[in-house]
């Protein structure tokens, strides 16, 4: 099994599992499906709020009207009477206009939230532009995964390989290298040197001469003492 850690940009997406004897074309074809797809997903879920507080979306020609706007133009919504909410509505206006006001009730609600919650959790890093099977491209060790091969003919016949590839539309040309340390690697490479920094200071200043001039290293210090000569302070009191 080879493991594909699909990246867009230096955004981690998803892992995909294949095999070395699938064509490329079958990988990318499977590839963008799953990418799409997740941003098919995202979509919906970035509606369901508005969804559980004011019903579903009046059609275009009525978004945005006021009530006596649409009697007056003779507008009428044909998914009104067949989208019902389960358990009945709860009438909340929309105050932008875009849906037709008949919210869920509160029952209804939670397992819209709740729903949506479990789904955005399963794909928490989609992005935002959808690329087409056509436009495709893979890239590994900024190198462009040619349709008409194989991946062992990049990697090998070996089976228990893990790769970092990256998805992007034609003509973008070759995403970055991806980096040879984490950022989280460089951080504890950086922590690790300013560390040995300070003990190299410490272990400088425990071979300083300093403590030669330290009162304890004066040899003369017991004869000051029985003359009275210590603790003396020149300079007006």
């Amino acid at each position: 099994m080879v493991q594909l850690h699909v990246k867009r940009g230096e955004e981690s997406q998803f892992l995909y599992n294949t095999t070395v004897d699938v064509p490329l074309e079958t990988v990318i074809k499977e590839v963008t499906a799953v990418y799409n797809g997740r941003l098919k997903v995202d979509r919906v879920c970035s509606e369901i709020p508005e969804l559980a507080d004011h019903g579903v979306t009046l059609p275009p020609n009525m978004q945005g009207l006021t009530e006596e706007q649409v009697v007056e133009l003779r507008l009428k919504d044909e998914w009104e009477d067949k989208c019902v909410p389960s358990g009945g509505p709860v009438l909340k206006t929309d105050e932008m206009g875009r849906r037709n006001g008949h919210a869920p009730n509160d029952k209804m609600k939670e397992v819209l939230m709740k729903t949506m919650e479990e789904a955005k959790a399963l794909i928490s890093k989609a992005s935002l532009q959808v690329i087409t099977e056509d436009e495709c491209q893979l890239w590994w060790a900024a190198k462009e995964m040619q349709r008409g091969k194989k991946l062992q003919d990049y990697v090998g016949k070996n089976e228990k390989t893990k790769l970092v590839v990256k998805i992007q539309k034609r003509g973008q040309g070759a995403p970055a290298r991806e980096p040879l340390i984490t950022d989280e690697q460089q951080k504890q490479m950086m922590l690790n040197y300013y560390r040995r920094q300070e003990e190299l200071k410490k272990l400088e200043e425990a071979d300083d001469d300093s403590y030669l001039n330290s009162e304890w290293t004066d040899r003369q210090a017991l004869k000051k003492q029985f003359q009275g000569l210590t603790n003396i302070k020149w300079g007006p009191r």
